[in-house]
């Protein structure tokens, strides 16, 4: 996971913003309480996104509470755990690990090695608990991180491993709505790969990393290009979650899905314009 599914808080109301939060601080305790301190540094806003899209769909029992921590020592924070908070906890245990692994192997990352050995042995329980999805993961990170070296030009299919892998996340149980979710995932995760490709580009292509727009980036018109595909990839995302029948959290979703997500592509887009502008003068 990237750090790309986030809100945008200027357009959020108070009430929705704690409630996202509470599950937010739901998943740090779940790491802490399942993995210890180096499971709860693995914490990301995707899978809270995961959590509120599962927990609206299937409205499973939900525990509430109050924690301090040391972000917030004085004040204690409301926390909202569930199963799929468990599921999401043991997800991103698993997807971290693999995460650093990959930084090593192709980026010698001492970072991500030393991080890695801090979770080594904690993916097992995600692997004993969820074998077959696990398998699936595996599967396609591997087939990812061979296209990769590989160099692989057709960025449809590079990105489709991604995409495959989020479809497996979202398809928490079999059932009705597994096809409705694994399409809405596959397209999240292709938008997901798409962004952060965009996102690291240039200092990809300045470590002599691998990047699916290494070639295409000068060329003019990318931004725009990227953009397209992007939008794209959000338009079937949002197609197949309307299709759901969720009525609890749509306020939250619906602000990540139809803006929090572009929020990091102005950014990035943004900046990029500054730094051609000066190069131009």
């Amino acid at each position: 996971m990237f750090g790309y599914v986030v809100m945008n808080k200027p357009e959020i109301k108070f009430k929705d913003f704690d409630m996202y939060r509470s599950f937010y601080c739901g998943l740090c305790r779940e790491l802490k309480e399942r993995y210890g301190l180096s499971g709860q540094i693995t914490l990301t806003y995707d899978m809270t996104f995961v959590i509120l899209l599962l927990s609206g769909l299937y409205e499973p029992p939900t525990k509430k509470g109050s924690t301090r921590c040391i972000v917030h020592p004085v004040r204690r924070q409301p926390v909202r755990k569930n199963a799929i908070t468990e599921y999401a906890a043991d997800m991103n245990i698993f997807l971290t690990y693999y995460k650093c692994k990959d930084d090593w192997n192709d980026e010698r990352s001492i970072p991500g090695f030393a991080f890695g050995k801090l979770l080594e042995g904690k993916e097992k329980k995600s692997e004993k608990l969820w074998g077959k999805k696990v398998q699936t993961i595996v599967s396609c990170l591997d087939e990812l991180s061979a296209l990769e070296k590989e160099n692989a030009t057709d960025i449809d299919r590079v990105s489709g491993c991604f995409g495959r892998i989020m479809a497996e996340i979202f398809a928490y149980r079999e059932d009705v709505w597994e096809p409705t979710l694994r399409r809405m995932g596959f397209y999240f995760g292709k938008f997901i790969y798409l962004l952060d490709a965009y996102d690291d580009v240039e200092e990809d292509v300045k470590k002599g990393n691998y990047n699916p727009f290494s070639k295409d980036y000068i060329i003019k018109g990318f931004d725009d290009r990227v953009k397209n595909m992007l939008m794209m990839m959000m338009a079937e995302t949002c197609r197949e979650f309307e299709k759901l029948p969720i009525i609890k959290y749509t306020d939250i979703l619906r602000n990540i899905l139809y803006s929090g997500v572009w929020c990091r592509f102005e950014n990035v887009s943004g900046k990029r314009k500054k730094e051609q502008e000066k190069e131009h003068v």
